[in-house]
Order: C-alpha cells, then structure tokens, then sequence
C-alpha cells in the first residue's frame, strides 16, 4: 500500500545574532578565509531563548532534568487547540482553551495555536507586552485532561512581562503554566511559530531537545509537526 501524504511544519524559532532580549555569542573558530582548511562555528546563548524546552528543575530545586527526558515524553499524537481568534492583550480563560481544546485525549501533546507570531515580531519587546496570557484556571484544564507535553507560540504567563520594566520578578505562583503545568511535570515548549500552517486538529509532533548531560534545567529544541494530507 503506498504511503499517504503527509505534510511536515517547522515550529521552529531560528536562533539568530542580534535578538535585543537573548544575545547570541557566535564566532568561528577557524574558517576557509583564514586558510584553516574547514570552517567551524561557536555559538552560545541562554537556554531559554528561541524556541526550547522547560525541564522542571526550570522551576523546582528537586525537579528532574534534561537527563531524564525520553523522546517517548516529546513524540507523539498531538491535539491542536486553535486559539487564533483571541484579543492581543487578553487573558484565555478555562472556558475559551475547553472549547478549542475539546479534541483533546489523555497523554496527548497540546500545541496552543495563537498565530502571535504573525501578529508581533519575537524581536520586539511588543511581542511580550501586548499578548494574551494563560489564567491559572485554564492550565489547571489542561493539567486535568492528562496530557505529556505542551507547545505555546505566544509568552503564555503574563508575569514574564516584568523584565520589559525592570520591577522585581513575580512569585513563581503567578506564573500560571510553570507552575500548574511544568512543576507537575508535564514538559513545556516556548515559543514555537508558524502554526498558522497547521490545518488539522491532530497531528503527529515530534519536539526533540539537544541531549544537555548533567542536569540541565532546558534545552535548544527543534520542534516539526506531520499532518496526512486528506482527499
């Protein structure tokens, strides 16, 4: 039997130089220019930029670790939960993601699909200021319905907004998903992008974190979606 269609989408951020909140330190160690006969790039940056993954250790000094992240937690069904008709600025309550989230199936990986990103630019600071955010009753749904994983396309705690102003950092008890959804060990991807692209409500995601060993708190992650393509 020949093998259906499919359609592969990046959700994938592309770590660049330049970015104003996540500095990128890239050079190359050796390069054909300067004779060296290959060409071999350093890069460094804060492991929570771009798009990645949250380990609980990100917010629980006994949380466990990239070590002990298995691809069978990151792979899988996924349920799309189509947000994209939600207000810049906005909180999305429990009834809105209950809603869009009614597909959803226990161990299933949540993509919220907001589309922010063709609404703001992740390299500007209105893309944290004017977005919508995730109320605590909504993450404890989410929480509820079982699922493994979650990917958000838009900066989905509303506190993370104090680093636009300087205050003091909020208690990790405002930060709705990190605490309701992380702590209790379901794994967070931030900012993916282009869902716009996904057509379907379910599909297959495949999230895979760079392998950091000992006890890294998140990792660079390349996160792709697969659809089989219908009629």
């Amino acid at each position: 039997m020949p093998a259906r269609p499919r359609r592969i989408i990046d959700l994938s951020t592309p770590v660049r130089t330049g970015h104003f909140r996540w500095p990128v330190d890239r050079r190359l160690l050796k390069s054909h220019a300067a004779g060296d006969g290959s060409e071999g790039t350093w890069a460094g940056w804060n492991l929570h930029g771009f798009t990645h993954m949250d380990a609980p250790r990100h917010v629980l000094p006994d949380g466990f670790t990239t070590d002990a992240i298995t691809p069978e937690m990151t792979i899988g069904e996924a349920a799309v939960l189509d947000l994209s008709d939600v207000p810049e600025n906005s909180p999305i309550e429990e009834a809105r993601i209950a809603t869009a989230g009614a597909h959803l199936r226990e161990g299933d990986i949540a993509i919220l699909k907001t589309r922010w990103d063709e609404r703001r630019s992740l390299d500007t600071p209105e893309f944290w200021a004017d977005a919508p955010w995730m109320t605590a009753e909504a993450a404890e749904w989410l929480h509820g319905r079982g699922i493994k994983a979650v990917g958000f396309d838009f900066p989905q705690d509303y506190p993370i907004r104090f680093f636009l102003t300087g205050a003091p950092r909020p208690p990790l008890e405002d930060y709705a998903t990190h605490h309701r959804l992380l702590a209790r060990g379901v794994i967070m991807f931030e900012y993916l992008c282009n869902t716009g692209a996904l057509r379907a409500p379910r599909c297959l995601v495949v999230a895979l974190p760079i392998r950091l060993s000992p006890g890294a708190d998140g990792a660079p992650a390349r996160v792709i979606a697969i659809e089989e393509e219908t009629g």
